[in-house]
Parts: C-alpha cells; sequence; structure tokens
C-alpha cells in the first residue's frame, strides 16, 4: 500500500531532524558520495534519460526537450557542483550575531535549517541533484515533483543519490513524488511542510500559489538583459552575448535580449554583434526601436517587448543611453539577471546600483547566475 502524502512529510521531517543532528563531516561525506555515485552510474543515467528524451520528441516544446536532454558532460558537471557544495562553509548552527543580554546571559542568534520543501520541477532532470545537494548540505526534507516527461531520468537519479546516502536515512530524507493527485494533497499539509517552491512557468507558479496555505518562493520568468554601452570593448561584447545566449538558450540565466547604445548603429558594432550572433546560430529578432532606424532590415519583429524565448532566438534592440537601459530593463525584464558590458567604471557602477534585479552583472555574461561558474 502507497503512503500517503503527510506520511511522505512526516518521515522526511523526522528525517531532516536527524540530518541536522549529524556532524559536517558525515554530511559532506555523503555529498562526496552522491557525487562518485553520480559519476560511476552515468551510463545508466544516460540510458534512462534516452527513453525519457525519445519519448517526449514531438510532445513538448523544443525548449522544453533541450531542458530534458542530459548530455555526457553534464554528469560531471553535477558531480563538481556536489563537491563545490561540500566544500562550502558550513550552513547550519553559524552564528550570525551574539549579544550579552546581562552577567552570564549571552544571546546568539543561529542559522538554521528551514524543515521540509516542496520542490515541484518541470522536465529538467539535472535540477534534481543540485536540489538535493543543497537540502542535505543544509539539512532539510526534500518532497521532489519532476515533470512527467522526466520521469526514468528522475527515478534513476533518485535512486543513485537515495542508496548513496546510505538506507536509513536516504529513503525518508528525500522522497520524489510520482503521481500528480498527490501534489494537491501535499499542498493542504501547511502544518508539516515548510517552503513550497514550484520551479516553472507562469502557469504553474500562478497554481501553486493559489492552492496552498504553505509559504511559496516562486519566480516563473527568466527575461534576462545585456546592455552593450558605447564605452564596451566590441570584442569582449560579442564574446558576452554570445555565451550568455548560446551556452545553454534554454536556461532560465540565458540572455532573451540584447540592448545596444545607439552609437554602435553607426559604428558597426551593432552589425558585428548581430553577426556573431547569428553565425552562432542564434536567430536574431529586431525590436521596436531597431525596427524604426532600419526598416528595411530583413530581422524578423520580435514577438513582444517582453519575451522569453528560452531557445535560440535573441531580441536586439538600440537605446540612447544607459538610463534608457535601465528603464527599458524594469519595464520589461523579470529581475533575473542583467549584465553591462563597459570600459567605463561610473557607467557601470550606476548600472550595479541603479538595476533592480536578483543578479547584476558587470563584463561578465548572464550563465553566471547559475551559481555553478
Amino acid at each position: 500500500m502507497a503512503e500517503s502524502a503527510r506520511q511522505s512529510a512526516l518521515k522526511a521531517r523526522n528525517a531532516s531532524r536527524k540530518l541536522q543532528a549529524l556532524p559536517t563531516e558525515e554530511r559532506v561525506a555523503m555529498l562526496h558520495r552522491i557525487a562518485d555515485a553520480l559519476v560511476a552510474n552515468e551510463e545508466s543515467i544516460m540510458a534512462e534519460n534516452s527513453k525519457d528524451v525519445e519519448e517526449a520528441k514531438g510532445n513538448i516544446s523544443e525548449s522544453l526537450l533541450q531542458r530534458l536532454i542530459l548530455k555526457p558532460q553534464k554528469i560531471k558537471q553535477l558531480a563538481d557542483g556536489i563537491r563545490a557544495i561540500a566544500a562550502e562553509e558550513e550552513p547550519i548552527r553559524r552564528v550570525l550575531s551574539r549579544t550579552e543580554v546581562a552577567e552570564g546571559l549571552v544571546l546568539e542568534k543561529q542559522t538554521a535549517p528551514i524543515g521540509v520543501l516542496l520542490i515541484i520541477f518541470e522536465a529538467r532532470p539535472d535540477a534534481l541533484p543540485q536540489i538535493a545537494a543543497l537540502a542535505l548540505r543544509s539539512g532539510n526534507g526534500l518532497l521532489l515533483k519532476g515533470g512527467k516527461e522526466a520521469s526514468r531520468s528522475n527515478a534513476i537519479l533518485h535512486k543513485t543519490i537515495t542508496d548513496a546516502i546510505g538506507s536509513n536515512l536516504g529513503p525518508d530524507l528525500i522522497h520524489l513524488i510520482t503521481s500528480r493527485d498527490e501534489i494537491s494533497d501535499l499542498l493542504k499539509l501547511d502544518d508539516v511542510i515548510d517552503l513550497v517552491i514550484p520551479r516553472g512557468g507562469n502557469a504553474l507558479v500562478s497554481h501553486i500559489q493559489q492552492n496552498t496555505k504553505i509559504p511559496v518562493l516562486g519566480h516563473a520568468d527568466g527575461i534576462c538583459h545585456v546592455y552593450v554601452d558605447q564605452a564596451a570593448d566590441l570584442d569582449q561584447a560579442i564574446e558576452i552575448v554570445v555565451d550568455s545566449k548560446a551556452d545553454y538558450p534554454a536556461a532560465c540565466n540565458a540572455v532573451e535580449k540584447v540592448l545596444v547604445h545607439e552609437t554602435l548603429v553607426g559604428s558597426g558594432g551593432l552589425t558585428k554583434i548581430q553577426e556573431a550572433l547569428q553565425e552562432a546560430g542564434v536567430q536574431v529578432h529586431a525590436g521596436d526601436k531597431l525596427k524604426q532606424l532600419q526598416p528595411d532590415s530583413k530581422l524578423p519583429a520580435a514577438p513582444s517587448q517582453r519575451h522569453e524565448y528560452s531557445s535560440m532566438d535573441v531580441t536586439l534592440e538600440v537605446v540612447p543611453d544607459l538610463a534608457a537601459a535601465i528603464d527599458h530593463i524594469h519595464a520589461n525584464g523579470s529581475g533575473h539577471t542583467e549584465t553591462i558590458v563597459t570600459e567605463d567604471s561610473e557607467a557601470a557602477e550606476a548600472f550595479l546600483r541603479g538595476v533592480d534585479s536578483a543578479c547584476v552583472f558587470h563584463n561578465a555574461s548572464t550563465r553566471f547566475s547559475d551559481g555553478f561558474r
């Protein structure tokens, strides 16, 4: 008889308490075992992923298909990333402040695990080991629901990870939810689950927010920008723009719009950026201002001012100055990741201070918000 949603959540709660009580060295050792196990089981993981990919072809969008595919180098990257997490400073019981309230009475503020996390993610199996490693390092229990398109990939990754943790803790600490019906039951468990994190599109995030009393940490869109300033090193700008789009176009931190200072139109800089993107296999779409400046351009028009392609497509747009670039980002972005390319330190500082996004970079690819690079 399958266990109920409440039973799964309670097991994760109890296992997380056991995990929190373990010495740092034991949790670090678990992470290293997981990294080693992923590499050791690469062939079987890739085989199961191939089955998912073949079944999904023609049934899901190209961007979702790209997220679904696990490439051979990805397993090594995941293992390296998990080892990097293991090497991080201990996140549990770290003292943030200490106050002597009275003689012999000391008050400490320490970091603590959240508890039990319900994380719902779409067809992206590489997210599973990343989430599991972060939860393990920080002492949290997990309930995971991946997209049905990645069911085989998720199953073998889950088994690999829980086996590496150990039978005394792994199966209870990290649960893989396989039925959509279970999600509605889990969303009712505000007395057991501490946080829901939906990783997917707006429809998914909105549905979760509207159907639970549990706190929800949700961010759906990844409409990222690169602004190429008039004082940019053009060669560097081209390298950053191409990497931001072509490295992993389906990722939420891939650039979706390149803003170019209007002086680069006349100097030929914009054309060089466009050609470099096209040579990399990117379909370039013209923004409204660029269409006005170049009405005879053969570039297709951008679908809208605010559009997330999640594919080898990007919008190229022209702005008159730095202030206009910042205003454009605030009006049309999603607050994810933005980059300025410039050799002008004052312009860079104004951009870094003025842009209201989670990650704001100077002379760096938007892909650096991935956390691994």
